[in-house]
């Protein structure tokens, strides 16, 4: 049980962000681009350090980020303006995660609906990877993807790194188009090309879901199976390649393998791609304890011309749990 101080701190900081967030609707002019740029040129060599907090601060009560990145741009600059914009995102993100994490993330891990676990667990199967995703593409809300974040069990270190890298362009793009916007204003018509140059980048951005989804789910290919579909497709006249990528001595283990499951440890499968190639035309469900491995063999056999592959949700936990059949003979398995 949840400690009373505990309780009372955390109802503490969600009413001051319901508050903050509260004050800044009501005093949305105090942040709009021109107000904040005049604001910040007064405060000199602390203008920086004072944006990176407000930005920071922004992210968390759900301030538009994109008046700060313009703002950035035309205050710093385009190359230190996109630093420092890219600085205060981050810190604002990791803010918002960490408030998430603290506020609800031990009540999700426990009391999520049914009907949202595979969700969650497909996201902390990718990681770093829908981390990426959701950076890169700008189909989804900044200030509400951190607090979602911060309620699964992606890694912080992992979760900063990667958001680090992955707002880059976006914070590239909207700093430069502050920048020339204010160039422009000044009479500086040479800016327009840092203006066009960041309607590129955005534009480029834009196309990312499509070019991701074509990179990470080739045509004919399925991302997940439940154990219920998987067990029926083994049963039916044209049955799947299970690959099991865990370790022999797992593999062997007391949680035992699916019946008729080929075992090649996730370390050897780069090496071992020929034993796999009469199978090309087969789908291809990757199976492991969980499915964090089974994902990354998924990636492996994509990148290696393997058209239908699929992961096994939840993996051999999830199948055992299901009450299906397993094996636990001590012996070579092959097809």
């Amino acid at each position: 049980m949840m400690s009373r101080q505990r309780l009372v701190g955390r109802l503490i900081l969600f009413v001051a962000i319901l508050g903050a967030i509260a004050w800044g609707v009501w005093h949305r002019e105090l942040f709009e681009p021109a107000a904040l740029n005049a604001w910040l040129r007064r405060l000199g060599m602390f203008a920086p350090a004072v944006f990176i907090a407000l930005y920071a601060v922004g992210t968390i009560v759900f301030l538009p980020g994109w008046v700060f990145s313009l703002v950035g741009g035309a205050l710093f600059g385009p190359l230190w303006g996109a630093l420092i914009d890219l600085i205060g995102a981050t810190l604002g993100a990791t803010l918002a995660f960490l408030t998430a994490r603290y506020l609800a993330g031990e009540w999700v891990a426990k009391k999520a609906p049914e009907r949202l676990k595979p969700f969650i667990q497909a996201v902390e199967a990718e990681g770093w990877r829908f981390v990426a995703f959701v950076r890169l593409v700008p189909l989804f809300p900044f200030n509400l993807t951190n607090y979602v974040l911060g309620l699964t069990k992606i890694g912080l270190v992992l979760y900063i790194v990667t958001s680090f890298i992955c707002m880059a362009p976006g914070a590239v793009a909207y700093t430069w188009l502050g920048y020339s916007g204010r160039e422009t204003l000044a009479g500086h018509h040479t800016a327009i090309g840092y203006g066009l140059a960041a309607l590129g980048l955005l534009a480029a951005i834009s196309l990312l879901p499509k070019l991701i989804a074509r990179i990470r789910s080739p045509k004919g290919a399925s991302a997940w199976v439940e154990p219920e579909v998987l067990r029926r497709s083994i049963q039916s006249a044209a049955p799947p390649i299970v690959l099991d990528v865990r370790g022999r001595d797992e593999f062997l283990g007391l949680l035992g393998y699916i019946p008729g499951a080929l075992n090649i440890p996730l370390g050897e499968l780069e090496a071992r791609l020929d034993e796999l190639r009469q199978y090309t035309t087969s789908t291809i469900v990757t199976v492991c304890l969980t499915d964090k491995r089974s994902a990354k063999a998924r990636d492996i056999l994509q990148s290696a011309g393997f058209v239908d592959v699929a992961v096994l949700r939840g993996g051999m936990q999830a199948w055992t749990a299901s009450g299906f059949e397993t094996a636990r003979q001590h012996e070579t398995v092959s097809y």
